[in-house]
């Protein structure tokens, strides 16, 4: 009896201390330095593909890859061209994009966002995603979600001065053509398996808010714009729409004196918007965010600034950012900033606006660490679904900003996101 008392016992003690370790095990991990549960998506910019449009202004087999190979150093110090490790691939192909895909999710990545263009005449650059992304094997690895990039698309590649940049789509697009694409985006993107969502919802990003809105009529015939994309998205079995603005988008010069209704308080008298929140919240937009540093933080000196400086500048910027749109902000971390390559090699290169501007230099992977620690810790207190970070980018690399590894740093940007975000199944 006494033995049999004295195994029952060892039994519980065993399990008690089982228990315990689990308990304690959890409790350390929750306040340990990795924060499960953050979202890292990377903007991911596809001109790297043949694309009819393109070759119809700039020749048979053109690709920005171009312009990549052609660039040469503008400014004593100045690293050009950068060379890709993996060679200059065909984004378009499912097995190039398979080990994109792979290097993504290995190394602490959770989705892609692709720059999606659709104008008044149709869908463009759209092979990497449709033939790429969706067809590689292994896709489900990674989430994706769609910012529609509705930005004038113009000839720069490369780009002269004195030479005027011939328009060759408009950004702005009819109500006509805004539903046409978001019904596009509804059947064939949002009811993928890995396609991005918040609280249920997906993930559906503006770049050019004040360019949409210009397009559809004014703020009013955006709110309502929103909505029935809204209420599309509800009949086709989705729970709901999650809509991001970039904070570039966000301009108040195309509101104008019009009265806007609040989605939130519809049964109050229309308003005129006075503020950025105003416009944020009248539209119904649930969060924003940036695409790049360079948007919001001046590089004051040419031809090059410090990475360390404008990051500082750009992290600073993160809690007026929150107080200016009221609805939560997702910081962004950006790589770099080096638009030469878009810029005429033959010119002389000098302060005269994109892309001939100034670069930022001297980044290195371990301070693009930093501001990804400082990121994690920015959102550390907020709930799982606002805890979103974004990264520019995988690929801009024509503007000097991506994480894919090239022969000078290798893998180390992606080393710097894994060490910073774990892949789920190292944590």
């Amino acid at each position: 009896m006494r033995k049999r008392l004295t195994t029952v016992f060892g039994i519980v003690l065993s399990a008690f201390v089982v228990v315990a370790v689990l308990v304690f095990g959890l409790q350390a991990n929750a306040g340990s330095a990795v924060n499960p549960g953050y979202e890292v998506a990377a903007y991911y910019w596809p001109n790297w593909h043949i694309d009819v449009r393109n070759e119809r202004m700039l020749g048979t087999g053109w690709t920005e890859w171009d312009l990549v190979k052609t660039a040469t150093p503008r400014f004593p110090g100045h690293v050009q061209p950068r060379i890709p490790l993996w060679g200059y691939e065909d984004e378009a192909d499912p097995k190039v994009m398979g080990r994109k895909i792979d290097a993504a999710a290995d190394h602490g990545i959770t989705a892609f966002i692709f720059d999606w263009y659709y104008y008044n005449e149709g869908i463009a650059l759209e092979r990497c995603l449709h033939e790429g992304f969706l067809k590689a094997q292994n896709r489900k690895r990674l989430k994706f979600a769609i910012m529609w990039a509705n930005h004038d698309y113009v000839g720069l590649f490369p780009a002269s001065i004195g030479k005027s940049r011939k328009m060759w789509n408009a950004g702005a697009v009819t109500q006509e053509t805004f539903v046409k694409a978001t019904d596009l985006i509804i059947e064939k993107y949002f009811f993928q398996p890995n396609y991005w969502k918040v609280d249920g919802k997906p993930y559906f990003s503006i770049y050019e808010l004040h360019t949409l809105m210009k397009g559809l009529g004014g703020a009013e015939k955006t709110r309502q714009a929103f909505e029935d994309f809204r209420v599309r998205c509800r009949k086709a079995g989705l729970p709901g729409l999650h809509i991001n603005a970039v904070a570039w988008g966000v301009q108040l010069s195309t509101v104008g004196s019009d009265p806007i209704r609040d989605i939130t308080s519809m049964d109050k008298p229309a308003v005129i918007v006075k503020d950025a929140a105003d416009l944020v919240a009248a539209l119904g937009i649930d969060s924003v965010t940036s695409y790049v540093w360079v948007h919001h933080v001046g590089i004051p000196s040419f031809p090059s600034y410090p990475y360390e400086k404008w990051g500082d500048a750009a992290v600073k910027q993160w809690p007026d950012m929150q107080a200016r749109f009221k609805v939560p902000y997702h910081p962004n971390v950006s790589v770099g900033w080096d638009s030469t390559p878009r810029t005429d090699q033959t010119q002389e290169f000098k302060n005269a606006g994109y892309p001939f501007m100034a670069v930022v230099a001297g980044g290195t992977p371990a301070a693009f660490k930093k501001y990804l620690e400082q990121a994690r810790t920015y959102l550390a207190e907020r709930p799982a679904s606002q805890r979103i970070i974004t990264i520019n980018s995988w690929n801009e690399w024509s503007e000097g900003s991506y994480l894919e590894p090239d022969t000078k740093n290798k893998m180390e940007y992606l080393e710097a996101v894994k060490a910073v975000f774990p892949p789920a199944k190292e944590r």
